[in-house]
């Protein structure tokens, strides 16, 4: 198969960045986006035609959420429920034009070409996103009784690996589905009710702090989330926001 990218490249964060277009044959249906951006980059090289282009991507099996990138309008490409490295060159047509872009929000601001800063999720994390007790020694598993409906809703927030797509796809770069999840999964469980109204506070206000934008319910981010987040965490994380602000808890 061959293609023609057009690539988005940018020196640092203060450079004007710009779309650069490469073509590349020879590239098998079964190849993976990364492993092409791979073969992109070897070709660049050996040809010293430029220098290799820059993407982010650590584990390549969709679990770290490093990898994404804006592919023809969508976060991670044209599949459904995959991160870039899941997303395999068999869901495009030979000959195809590609375009290839960072995450575009203020939050995360790029470093080099493809890769974006990130950070601000940390940030929201260390600012509640955690339980402080010390808990000791792993309990027997039937000490602390959870219903199983909870148990599941807490296991499905907790997927979420902070790729970032929600916020890149939401018109006001919100990652009120990330802080929806994050809140979730921990005000479920019963190890996470005693900080829950500190919990959510804080990370509602670094979230703002940083420059995430509003969420106005086009529901963009849990269409495009690879890990299919429900936006009813972000129902749970507002009246949790609301039940702080009265005092109350409310899941």
């Amino acid at each position: 198969m061959k293609f023609t990218l057009h690539i988005w490249r940018q020196e640092n964060a203060r450079a004007k960045g710009r779309f650069e277009t490469y073509k590349i044959d020879n590239i098998s249906d079964e190849c993976s986006f990364l492993e092409m951006l791979d073969q992109l980059n070897e070709h660049l090289v050996a040809d010293k035609i430029a220098h290799p282009v820059c993407f982010d991507n650590d584990c390549r099996e969709g679990i770290c959420g490093m990898c994404g990138l804006y592919i023809n309008g969508r976060p991670h490409g044209n599949d459904d429920g995959v991160t870039t490295c899941q997303l395999h060159m068999r869901h495009f047509h030979d000959g195809d034009e590609i375009w290839i872009e960072p995450w575009r929000a203020k939050a995360f601001p790029v470093i080099k070409d493809l890769v974006v800063d990130r950070t601000a999720f940390d940030k929201i994390i260390q600012a509640g996103g955690y339980i402080s007790a010390t808990t000791g020694g792993v309990p027997d598993a039937n000490n602390i009784l959870v219903p199983k409906h909870k148990a599941d809703q807490a296991m499905d927030a907790a997927a979420c690996i902070g790729c970032g797509a929600c916020v890149a796809a939401c018109k006001n770069a919100s990652a009120m589905l990330f802080v929806g999840a994050k809140v979730s999964h921990l005000a479920l469980l019963p190890q996470g009710k005693p900080e829950a109204q500190d919990r959510v506070r804080k990370m509602v206000c670094k979230m703002d702090e940083l420059g995430f934008g509003a969420c106005t319910n086009t529901y963009a981010c849990e269409a495009e989330c690879p890990k299919q987040i429900k936006r009813q965490n972000i129902a749970r994380l507002n009246r949790q926001w609301i039940g702080q602000a009265l005092g109350r808890d409310r899941n």
